[in-house]
């Protein structure tokens, strides 16, 4: 399932996250945390996670998608690999073709987070920089993605997916991965799905009404039978 959903940050937010990423910001070479696949393909620089920037922008961005119920009801998320930063400009300005690898490891939290769902949270706008396209290969076809500041887009961990080349400007995003509660995409989009039918049944008949009582059971039925907690 691919999900856009819009304005994860708000605008103070982003100039907050835009203000911790200008200037003197620890850059290094992304090469740094790719795998063997990736090492090849991957030309752009990330925010050193060590760093007192990182850690406040990964605070900022947790926090902006705890409070999202869509962002929670699409990914039902177990862990949140912690989010990280990248930039690409100049010669280091695209990763090609790859797909993410299975289980990464948290420094931030010492944990091993299976990689069910990938996630870019675009922090430039569109405006600001040419190429940079996010590029995605599913049972669809191909999409190409390029968000406004603040949006987010979710796609399955399993895709190949590449960034195209930035030639004019800089692109800079979060990106950070999800271990599900539910392992399967085709089991947490017919949940999804059913979790937005409700909400609109409980704006029409309310709560209490019979059928969204027997609903919402069985969301519930569904989710405690797929749930890996």
């Amino acid at each position: 399932m691919l999900l856009h959903l819009t304005n994860i940050l708000s605008s103070d937010e982003l100039e907050q996250a835009k203000s911790l990423l200008g200037g003197d910001a620890p850059w290094r070479d992304g090469r740094s945390s790719a795998g063997g696949q990736a090492l090849a393909q991957k030309q752009n620089h990330q925010l050193s996670q060590d760093s007192e920037a990182a850690r406040q922008l990964q605070a900022l961005v947790l926090a902006a998608l705890n409070r999202d119920p869509l962002f929670l009801s699409a990914a039902l998320p177990k862990k949140i690999f912690n989010p990280l930063f990248n930039r690409y400009h100049g010669e280091s300005n695209f990763y090609g073709p790859h797909i993410d690898g299975a289980v990464l490891h948290s420094k931030a939290t010492q944990q091993w987070v299976r990689t069910d769902i990938s996630c870019t949270l675009f922090l430039s706008d569109p405006a600001d920089y040419d190429g940079g396209e996010l590029v995605i290969r599913d049972a669809q076809g191909t999409q190409r993605i390029k968000l406004p500041a603040g949006h987010l887009i979710l796609y399955p961990g399993t895709t190949v997916h590449q960034v195209t080349p930035v030639t004019r400007g800089e692109r800079i995003a979060s990106f950070f991965w999800i271990e599900s509660l539910v392992r399967s995409d085709e089991q947490r989009r017919l949940l999804f799905d059913m979790d937005e039918h409700l909400g609109r049944l409980r704006q029409t008949l309310g709560e209490a009404h019979a059928s969204v009582v027997g609903l919402t059971g069985t969301y519930h039925n569904l989710l405690r039978l797929w749930a890996d907690t």
